[in-house]
């Protein structure tokens, strides 16, 4: 059962819909990426982002996807890390992307690419955001990551909430989260940032669910929580992806509606490069036709 403060959007505020792919790096990957991109254009989404890659990796593979997308969608927002990255490099892509008249970003702290022992001019996302804030002022509209569940590299839960916290202080417009299965750890989070003053629009991140193994990896990695149950459920499917999809589709279904239900800003949506699910988990929630 929902609980009464979980009403978090102003009546009348339109729901902001969202999907993010990351850049291919194959021939067949970039048919895969074009084909989901059209797909998803036709429902009316509010706007695409590309992912940056560790340090920066696939920088020139996120300018040529946000180039794709940018005919196709009402905004292409490109992700950018500031680890491994001086102030000059970064003010010569932020430039570009002036040039390109884009005016969206996503503005992360990135993971070292492997191998790389340096951490560039930017320690923190927070430090990325001022800069940008300092050299072109309003002219870009800032997001930034969340955790609910707590970063897995953060000292504490206290830790993540102050560093969040100063991504906000530093100018951030908006939030979008990790993703999660347990809807009580996002109210949780808005709550108790709320406490110090945040007032921006923090978006959930949601993950279609596909496939087991990738599920467990991923979130392995970034830290977010499979609850036991959808575990265990899972684990009974084995290499059934038929009965995966389905339960993967009523489980996130089911959570989008109860967030949604709840008021939140908007929905932000982990595509992998694939358009079924999304789409049909957009249909289920009564979001598109």
């Amino acid at each position: 059962m929902l609980r009464a403060h979980t009403k978090l959007r102003l009546t009348g505020t339109k729901l902001e819909l969202s999907v993010e792919f990351f850049p291919p790096k194959t021939e067949e990957g970039m048919s895969r990426f074009v084909n989901a991109a059209k797909d998803l254009s036709k429902v009316n989404l509010n706007y695409a982002s590309v992912t940056y890659g560790a340090g920066g990796s696939t920088k020139s593979g996120t300018m040529s996807a946000v180039d794709q997308l940018n005919g196709l969608f009402q905004s292409a927002v490109p992700h950018i890390s500031c680890v491994g990255s001086s102030e000059k490099q970064a003010q010569s892509l932020l430039d570009q992307y002036v040039a390109k008249r884009l005016n969206h970003l996503i503005v992360l702290r990135g993971d070292l690419p492997s191998g790389f022992g340096g951490s560039g001019e930017f320690q923190y996302a927070s430090d990325l955001v001022r800069f940008i804030r300092k050299k072109f002022d309003s002219h870009f509209r800032i997001e930034v990551a969340a955790y609910p569940e707590t970063h897995p590299q953060a000292k504490s839960c206290r830790d993540d909430i102050e560093n969040f916290i100063a991504k906000v202080e530093a100018g951030a417009d908006g939030a979008i989260t990790q993703y999660f299965y347990n809807s009580d750890a996002y109210f949780r989070f808005v709550d108790e940032v709320g406490k110090f003053g945040v007032k921006i629009p923090i978006v959930p991140g949601i993950m279609p669910i596909t496939n087991y193994t990738q599920l467990v990896r991923f979130s392995d990695a970034c830290g977010a929580e499979v609850p036991r149950w959808i575990k265990n459920r899972l684990a009974q499917f084995a290499d059934d992806s038929k009965s995966i999809k389905e339960f993967g589709l009523e489980v996130v279904s089911n959570l989008c509606d109860q967030l949604v239900t709840a008021g939140v800003p908007g929905l932000h949506f982990y595509s992998m490069n694939k358009s079924n699910m999304t789409l049909e988990i957009l249909k289920n929630v009564g979001l598109v036709k």
